[in-house]
């Protein structure tokens, strides 16, 4: 069994006893999320909360893959945390990673600071009067223009991907979370409304958030909105068709 430990060296003094708690990880901590991919849960060591996500093992193809020709989802998500800090860019401090190969990849773990944080992104979508609604969504939207002005084009820019930590004085802080999966590239205007597509914005949220693009970017609001719109569109259409075959397929069965 080959192993590739790496533990920020912030942290080192916790490396043995981190270490012993992933060998334990069935065992240890409370769940956070426990899907069918990937496993979430909440440790303390030494007064550190941290959070550890275990990702699923990949089957034996792409198990091979993320041995010899792509860095696991462990390692991108603790790379891509250090880069977003270097940017000045939000998310939970990144502790460690780990892999385990044994003819391809068969375990891999990343582990974070945990962050106290008040909501995400989701509540302002199926709350509409939610408490100052309006400036969030402008907040976050200077956010969003920050990571493509430093070129990151998170591609997994959706609703559960974004805790919101409210400072209590109208200011509101933006930690992006699953990072294993970015491009570091230029953000042309084009590529910047389409990453937007995933947020499931309403009307109300796109006219308020292509409002702040627009004057962030330099760009008309009719130009900005009317891209914002249109990539949205096109993808929410896309998933509720795909639901709706779904189902259909489902009676037939």
């Amino acid at each position: 069994m080959q192993e590739n430990f790496i533990i920020h060296p912030d942290y080192s003094q916790i490396a043995t006893k981190l270490y012993k708690a992933l060998d334990r990880f069935s065992e240890i901590g409370e769940y956070v999320t426990k899907g069918e991919r990937n496993v979430l849960k909440r440790v303390t060591i030494d007064g550190f909360s941290l959070n550890i996500k275990k990702f699923k093992t990949p089957n034996a193809v792409q198990s091979l893959v993320y041995q010899y020709m792509r860095k696991s989802k462990a390692k991108r998500s603790y790379e891509y945390a250090l880069k977003l800090i270097g940017f000045g860019i939000k998310t939970p401090f990144p502790v460690a990673y780990l892999e385990r190969f044994n003819g391809g990849l068969k375990e891999s773990f990343y582990i974070s600071i945990h962050v106290n944080y008040n909501f995400d992104f989701r509540v302002l979508i199926h709350k509409p009067k939610f408490k100052n609604r309006g400036e969030i969504l402008k907040q976050f939207t200077q956010f969003t223009f920050k990571l493509h002005e430093n070129g990151v084009n998170f591609l997994d820019h959706s609703p559960g991907n974004t805790l919101i930590v409210d400072n209590g004085d109208n200011t509101y802080n933006f930690y992006l979370i699953d990072l294993n999966r970015m491009r570091f590239e230029t953000m042309s205007f084009e590529k910047r409304m389409h990453n937007f597509r995933r947020l499931w914005l309403s009307k109300t949220m796109i006219k308020i958030m292509a409002a702040e693009y627009a004057k962030c970017y330099g760009k008309s609001v009719t130009e900005t909105h009317s891209l914002m719109l249109k990539y949205s569109r096109e993808f929410q259409n896309a998933k509720n068709s795909k639901k709706l075959r779904k189902r259909r397929f489902k009676k037939l069965f």
